[in-house]
């Protein structure tokens, strides 16, 4: 039996099959992964920003364009001349969820809970070189900088800046983002069951959504309840026979069919940059060998991935950035490690004394060439890891595979001893994601590969204080350079997401922060 006759067979006796799923105002999202927790400063998950940004809003929003700011909280800014201090005029109408008012006291609280080095916050870096984060009355926040930071607007906009109720925080201790979020978004958190079920009741209050909205609120639906549902051809079939609302996460074997089905809508966000990559681990014995990495590279086949698991839905990834990527350096674009050539890759393991054995695998100094991949069990996660094992083992690579569940995965790639991980990373531009990977002071997270280098850090430095986009593309071209002619990726497709959805829901326009894709979800109504 093939899937078409699986969703066939699944969609004639549905029945039931999600009881609790209700009509008329409640959105039923089905997902296959959940977050260990949605306190937006700790979780880093996709699974997570899909609530945060229902559950609260940032100072300023990101525009369906992923290139242009917009107020959010803050109605307004400015910055200095010389770049280094932002001041921020706050709306005076916000409240979060339990009816406090929202003033200037929460947003530094916030920022300072980010900053603060004992809590450990996994985006911390993406705040800045802070001098100082002051309330300049009710309304009024001056955020000072040690140095220029270019990229401190797009930052704050993402799901880590959300601004918290202090009350809410202290309150529930550990538990917060695991028993409630106090949230100034136009949704309120009613239940969690993990790994289960989520339910979002709308806030009453709510009128000060980002202008890229008609509806600034309250938001059109009434509930919005997020239910597991993992496995790919029953949430398909949930969704086009009616049991399930929307999903963004859509098996992309299943995108050519769902097109044709007359009840069903198939939409893509605008320039979605997201890369699928194996991060090596570079201080772990078996991956310090660059000619190990480079070999790597050479035995992979991205054309193969992105057409037989992509099914054409995905760009093969010979560099680190998707091509239309702002400040995308063209130079690393056909590099001879971009391309697939398992020959090569031997003759590399074979200089630098990577022997193959009977069995086909190799060794040197009675070591076996068996790296441990860890990859998140969701998705096309699985497959990816599966085909990249098999192009390891045709040139002696004995890649081993450990595959968990997204409330374990990403604490297992913070603590765990590993040679290899798998993610699919989204972001706007090369400062955002160079920023944050390859930073030394970055490590353990979000710098797993373990890269120290001064040389990168000054070029780091140098991209985010420049005034001059030239000067910040040169710099941010010089580093993905030198990583790229360090093999600590294996890119391997810039991939794709549709969001699939009933007719009867309007208004889906999917926005593409963080794989984020109803985002306010302001406008989405029956």
């Amino acid at each position: 039996m093939n899937w078409k006759q699986t969703i066939a067979g699944l969609v004639l006796g549905m029945g039931m099959a999600l009881p609790g799923v209700a009509s008329g105002q409640t959105l039923t999202v089905l997902r296959t992964v959940d977050s260990f927790s949605y306190d937006p400063q700790r979780a880093t998950a996709a699974a997570a920003s899909e609530i945060a940004f229902l559950l609260g809003d940032t100072l300023v929003a990101l525009d369906f364009d992923m290139k242009t700011i917009k107020p959010l909280l803050a109605k307004s800014w400015t910055v200095s001349p010389d770049g280094k201090t932002y001041t921020f005029e706050l709306r005076d109408d916000v409240s979060f969820c339990s009816g406090k008012k929202m003033t200037s006291e929460d947003v530094v609280y916030t920022f300072n809970r980010m900053l603060d080095t004992e809590n450990k916050k996994p985006s911390a870096q993406k705040m800045g070189k802070v001098k100082s984060i002051t309330a300049a009355g009710p309304t009024r926040i001056v955020y000072e900088l040690n140095e220029p930071y270019n990229e401190l607007l797009y930052t704050l906009t993402l799901m880590h800046g959300t601004i918290l109720n202090k009350e809410n925080v202290d309150a529930l201790g550990k538990d917060f983002g695991i028993k409630g979020v106090d949230g100034t978004g136009p949704f309120c958190w009613e239940s969690w069951t993990p790994r289960t079920e989520m339910t979002l009741k709308r806030h009453a209050a709510y009128k000060w959504g980002p202008p890229i909205y008609a509806n600034k609120g309250p938001a059109k639906v009434e509930k919005i309840v997020w239910k597991m549902v993992p496995e790919d051809a029953s949430r398909m079939a949930a969704v086009m026979s009616g049991q399930g609302d929307l999903t963004y996460a859509v098996p992309l074997w299943s995108v050519a069919e769902l097109k044709k089905a007359p009840n069903v809508a198939i939409t893509a966000p605008a320039n979605y940059f997201r890369t699928c990559f194996i991060g090596n681990k570079i201080t772990r014995d078996l991956m310090k060998d660059i000619e190990v990495r480079k070999a790597m590279n050479l035995a992979v086949n991205r054309e193969d991935i992105a057409k037989q698991i992509f099914f054409g839905n995905a760009i093969p990834a010979p560099a680190y950035l998707h091509p239309g990527t702002p400040d995308f350096a063209a130079s690393t674009q056909n590099t001879p490690l971009g391309k697939y050539n398992p020959a090569e890759a031997k003759k590399l393991l074979d200089a630098a004394g990577w022997k193959a054995g009977s069995d086909g695998m190799r060794e040197k100094n009675g070591v076996r060439l068996s790296p441990v991949l860890f990859i998140l069990n969701s998705g096309s996660n699985p497959q990816m890891a599966t085909a990249v094992q098999g192009y390891m083992r045709q040139v002696g690579i004995d890649l081993k595979i450990e595959a968990f569940d997204a409330t374990a995965y990403f604490t297992k790639i913070a603590t765990q001893e590993f040679d290899m991980f798998l993610l699919c990373n989204p972001y706007a531009s090369a400062g955002d994601v160079l920023n944050v990977y390859w930073r030394s002071q970055n490590r353990p997270i979000p710098n797993r590969m373990n890269w120290i280098d001064a040389e990168t850090d000054g070029w780091l430095d140098a991209g985010l204080q420049a005034s001059d986009p030239k000067v910040r593309a040169e710099n941010y071209a010089k580093v993905q350079e030198k990583i790229v002619a360090n093999a600590l990726w294996v890119p391997l497709v810039h991939d794709m997401v549709f969001v699939a959805a009933s007719k009867k829901v309007k208004n889906v326009k999917p926005h593409a922060t963080f794989t984020s894709l109803l985002y306010k979800g302001l406008d989405v109504s029956f």
